[in-house]
């Protein structure tokens, strides 16, 4: 069962509904927990004649973009989003699914599910387009949180670790943190501090640390997890957005400036259907909140209906593979590893 925030985006309930309606054909074995004004979505299921695997939930109360966290916590209880939280909470559901406001769903997430024991700062993880046989890297956090810790890092890099073997099959990922240059005396305290730490870590991690990576290296097929704080990544992950933004549209000038040009665009038609399916952010639509006793994946507001039925298709994945569960596992056995490594680098130190 994936519960759905039907209210959050920006194109309204409709590109949601159409998007479970795309997700429940790719997945006909799953049900759908949809949460918002119950009169508004039984018109929209039944358009779209999906009314037998949904359960609606009234919920009257909208989460908008320019609403405060702080504000959604005192006076949101009766949202959409609050409600589809809740269905993970009780149990109803394995993970829940939004496209509203990020501040104001990982503050509802993080009072109503909990941190895991042993993270101290949850974090959002994306998958960015790379050269790897699976075609995307792991970057986390990329936005829950502007700063971390060394400790922080190490546990990122654990749940990482655990979402590229779940979401993305990789039996030992290689793990990067991101930094201003690979060699090892550049960075900040935090970040040498956490060089140490993961690099004690990977074996009972079960990964392998490649060390300091830099910007060049988030789509490179060196590494399959980037580990950075939440403003670094938050940046990088906004830079890259809009950098494939402008380098489309330069394209699509540049193949339409003159008559030659536009018979070489006709030629090559296939070629760049297929780059464009390639590089479409749509199809990669889905930020995971790592770290919280439940599952949360945050699509982007803008998301149109393909883009919502790619966030629902990650939910379906992690919650089929046992995904929770196993990163609750992870991040116990993370604990203890920190705590070894910490142990560890202090002793090498004090000789």
């Amino acid at each position: 069962m994936i519960s759905i925030d039907a209210m959050g985006g920006d194109r309204g309930p409709a590109a949601v509904i159409g998007g479970i309606a795309a997700a429940a054909s790719a997945h006909p074995a799953v049900r759908f927990v949809v949460h918002g004004p119950k009169d508004e979505l039984s018109r929209l299921i039944a358009a779209q004649g999906i009314a037998a695997r949904c359960e609606i939930r009234d919920a009257t109360g909208v989460v908008t973009m320019d609403d405060k966290p702080a504000q959604v916590m005192r006076n949101g209880q009766a949202t959409s989003m609050w409600s589809a939280i809740d269905s993970v909470r009780a149990g109803e559901a394995t993970v829940a699914v939004s496209c509203g406001n990020t501040g104001a769903l990982m503050a509802i997430s993080m009072i109503r599910l909990r941190r895991l024991p042993g993270v101290t700062r949850p974090a959002i993880a994306c998958l960015w387009p790379s050269r790897n046989p699976t075609g995307f890297n792991v970057m986390l956090d990329v936005g829950a949180d502007v700063k971390a810790e060394a400790p922080d890092l190490l546990t990122y890099a654990l749940m990482g670790t655990s979402y590229a073997r779940n979401g993305l099959g990789i039996d030992r990922p290689r793990v990067g943190l991101l930094n201003v240059g690979t060699e090892e005396h550049k960075g900040r305290a935090e970040l040498k501090a956490a060089h140490d730490l993961i690099g004690a870590a990977q074996e009972a991690g079960a990964f392998d640390y490649v060390g300091f990576v830099e910007g060049t290296d988030l789509p490179s097929a060196r590494v399959d997890v980037i580990v950075t704080d939440g403003f670094t990544g938050n940046v990088a992950l906004k830079t890259g957005e809009g950098t494939a933004k402008l380098a489309s549209e330069f394209l699509r000038e540049a193949l339409g400036g003159t008559l030659l040009s536009r018979l070489g665009a006709l030629l090559a038609l296939g070629s760049l259907r297929r780059l464009q399916a390639r590089l479409d952010p749509r199809r990669v639509n889905g930020g995971v909140f790592l770290g919280l006793n439940g599952t949360v994946v945050k699509s982007h507001g803008s998301a149109d209906a393909t883009g919502v039925a790619a966030a629902i298709g990650l939910a379906v994945q992690l919650a089929q593979s046992g995904f929770g569960a196993k990163l609750a596992a992870r991040v116990a056995s993370a604990a203890m590893a920190g705590q070894d490594a910490i142990q560890d680098t202090k002793n090498g130190s004090s000789k």
